[in-house]
C-alpha cells in the first residue's frame, strides 16, 4: 500500500507538457522562446519574439515591429497569454524587439534583447543589443546599450561560467554570422573576446551544463547544431538534433532557436517550428503548401522536448511525450 502511494505521489509530481506547448493567440507566431521561474509569483514565465505572421507584410516587415510576448504557467502544463512587455522603448515610434535572454543574477533579473529602430521591410538595418533590469519580470529599467564592437548583433545568451564571471555568446552578422563571445564581471560592462564558433553561420546560441559537460546548441537553419566544451571556450561539434520533422501535433519542420531549462539532472529544450511551411513533396505532393497564404506558412508554435546525454553527445526524441516536475523547490 505504501509503495502504491509513493508511485501515485511521484506521478502527480510529474506534469505532462502539451504539444504544442504554446500558441500565441494574437498573431500565432511565437519564436525565440526563453523560459524562467518567477521567484515572486512562483510560476513559470515564457518570453518570446511575437512575430506578426497574420499581418499583411511587405518584404520582411512581418518579422519586424515585434514586441516581447509573455505567457505564464503555474506548473508548465497549461500556459496563459498575458500580453507583451511595456516600457521598453528607448526612442519614439514603433520599433522592433527580438530574442530576449533573461536570467536571474546579482539579485535582479537581467534581460538582453536585440533591438532595431522602426519596422524595416528588408534586412539591411543595424541591430543593437540592449540591457534591462527588473525585480519582477514586468517592470524593466533600461540599463544601456551593450557595446559589442559591431552594428549587427542579435540573439544573446548569458551564462555564469565562474563565480561572478559572466560570458555572453551572440550572432555577429558583420562577421559572417559567426557565434562571438564577450565577458563581464558585473553584467553591465562587456569585453569582446572574438568569434568562438566558426564552422558555419548560425544564430540563437544557448549554453548550459548537463551530465558534467558544458554544452552549446545553436540554430544553423538545418536543425540545431550541438557543441561540447571543457572550458566554455573551445567547442567540439557533435551530432545535430531537430533536423527532421516530428510526429506530435504541429511539430513539423526544423527545430529553431531554442532555450534549455536544466532541472537537476534533467534538461528540457524549448524550441519553435513552422508546422505549415514544411509540407514537402514526400508528405503531400506540395499541393497543400501551395494553397496556403504566406500568413499561414509563416505561423509558428513553441514545442518542448527532453534532452539526454548519449554517446558523447545530446539525444533528443521530439516524438516522445514530455513530463517534468511542475513547481521547483528553488531555482
Amino acid at each position: 500500500m505504501d509503495r502504491e502511494m509513493r508511485i501515485e505521489t511521484k506521478q502527480k509530481d510529474e506534469i505532462p507538457l502539451p504539444a504544442p506547448l504554446f500558441r500565441d493567440p494574437i498573431y500565432d507566431c511565437p519564436t525565440d522562446p526563453t523560459v524562467i521561474w518567477n521567484r515572486e509569483e512562483e510560476q513559470w514565465y515564457l518570453f518570446y519574439t511575437q512575430r506578426r505572421a497574420m499581418d499583411a507584410a511587405i518584404g520582411a516587415s512581418w518579422v519586424h515591429g515585434t514586441k516581447i510576448g509573455v505567457a505564464v504557467s503555474r506548473d508548465g502544463g497549461k500556459w496563459l497569454y498575458r500580453g507583451t512587455l511595456e516600457g521598453l522603448d528607448i526612442e519614439r515610434g514603433h520599433n522592433t524587439f527580438w530574442a530576449p535572454e533573461i536570467l536571474w543574477a546579482e539579485g535582479r533579473y537581467h534581460m538582453y534583447v536585440s533591438y532595431i529602430t522602426g519596422i524595416p521591410t528588408d534586412w539591411e538595418y543595424p541591430r543593437q543589443m540592449l540591457h534591462y533590469t527588473s525585480g519582477n519580470l514586468w517592470d524593466w529599467s533600461f540599463a544601456g546599450r551593450v557595446e559589442l564592437g559591431s552594428e549587427r548583433v542579435i540573439d544573446a545568451c548569458v551564462y555564469e561560467v565562474a563565480p561572478r564571471r559572466y560570458k555572453m555568446w551572440y550572432k555577429d552578422e558583420d562577421n559572417g554570422s559567426r557565434t562571438t563571445a564577450a565577458v563581464s564581471e558585473d553584467l553591465y560592462h562587456w569585453e569582446v573576446l572574438g568569434e568562438e564558433v566558426t564552422d558555419c553561420a548560425q544564430e540563437g546560441p544557448n549554453v548550459f551544463e548537463l551530465g558534467g559537460v558544458k554544452w552549446m546548441i545553436s540554430d544553423f537553419w538545418r536543425g540545431l547544431a550541438v557543441y561540447r566544451s571543457e572550458d566554455f571556450t573551445h567547442w567540439t561539434r557533435c551530432r545535430d538534433i531537430l533536423e527532421k520533422s516530428g510526429t506530435r501535433p504541429l511539430d513539423r519542420g526544423l527545430g529553431h532557436h531554442a532555450d534549455v531549462v536544466v532541472r537537476g539532472e534533467r534538461a528540457f529544450l524549448f524550441y519553435f517550428c513552422h508546422p505549415y511551411a514544411m509540407e514537402t513533396e514526400e508528405e503531400s505532393g506540395g499541393e497543400e503548401a501551395a494553397k496556403l497564404m504566406p500568413q499561414e506558412r509563416n505561423k509558428a508554435v513553441v514545442q518542448v522536448a527532453e534532452l539526454t546525454v548519449r554517446d558523447g553527445g545530446l539525444h533528443c526524441d521530439r516524438n516522445a511525450q514530455v513530463s517534468w516536475p511542475g513547481m521547483p523547490d528553488t531555482i
